[in-house]
């Protein structure tokens, strides 16, 4: 849990739900966390108590609400624990994040809060770089852009006309990183969901834009002839 230092706005079908400087961030999940925003900061009279309620183990029994705004509806799209052990959560509300339009400042964010433990650096690079699906040759770059991201392996995202776009299928997946925006997924040579492309990415991580990345946890990943161990991460 820490106190976070950006103004966090919520909105509910362009109505403003909430909006304070005193935002906290709490990791209920250990790879990113989620907002909690004081009551005194959320407009009177959005929350309407749904009668629910839910428990955590940790953080107490929660009761739900129901917010409303401008022909929108979150149905128990808020919760807040009154009596919870953990005393700073106390007088606090948690918005479902998937239900409502956030803004950090004036810039709006996705997915969930941005983790102020984590750094991506985009560099470019003349590394020799090239991806194995089956013993088949799937991209193969010198000039490929290493994504490094806290707490993650390294990402190679290669030019398009250094991949063997032929061998790769769109599919209808759409995933979201709060750092790098939408990206696109594609299968690989009959396997499902090995690449990944954001074609129009986050101002911060612009220098991927159109290009295309690989799972390395399920491909074999040679770099400068040397054959990358497989990381052992979470989308294995």
């Amino acid at each position: 849990m820490a106190q976070g230092a950006k103004r966090v706005r919520v909105f509910l079908g362009g109505q403003l739900v909430a909006d304070t400087v005193h935002p906290l961030l709490v990791w209920e999940v250990p790879y990113y966390p989620t907002y909690y925003l004081p009551r005194a900061d959320v407009v009177n009279g959005v929350l309407t108590p749904s009668g629910r309620t839910a428990h955590s183990p940790s953080r107490g029994e929660a009761v739900l609400s129901t917010i409303k705004g401008a022909g929108a509806e979150a149905v128990d799209g808020a919760l807040e624990y009154p009596d919870s052990p953990i005393e700073e959560l106390r007088g606090h509300v948690r918005f479902e994040f998937a239900a409502f339009d956030w803004f950090e400042e004036d810039e709006q964010i996705f997915t969930h809060p941005r983790d102020p433990g984590v750094r991506v650096d985009i560099l470019p690079s003349s590394r020799h770089v090239r991806i194995e699906v089956d013993g088949v040759t799937v991209a193969d770059s010198v000039r490929p852009h290493l994504l490094f991201e806290t707490g993650l392996p390294t990402r190679y995202y290669l030019p398009r006309v250094d991949v063997r776009m032929d061998l790769l299928s769109r599919t209808d997946v759409v995933t979201h990183c709060p750092y790098k925006g939408a990206a696109e997924h594609f299968d690989v040579a009959g396997h499902e969901d090995l690449a990944w492309s954001y074609p129009t990415p986050l101002p911060e991580s612009t220098r991927v834009a159109g290009l295309v990345a690989f799972l390395d946890e399920k491909v074999d990943v040679y770099v400068d002839g040397v054959r990358q161990e497989r990381p052992k991460t979470k989308f294995a």
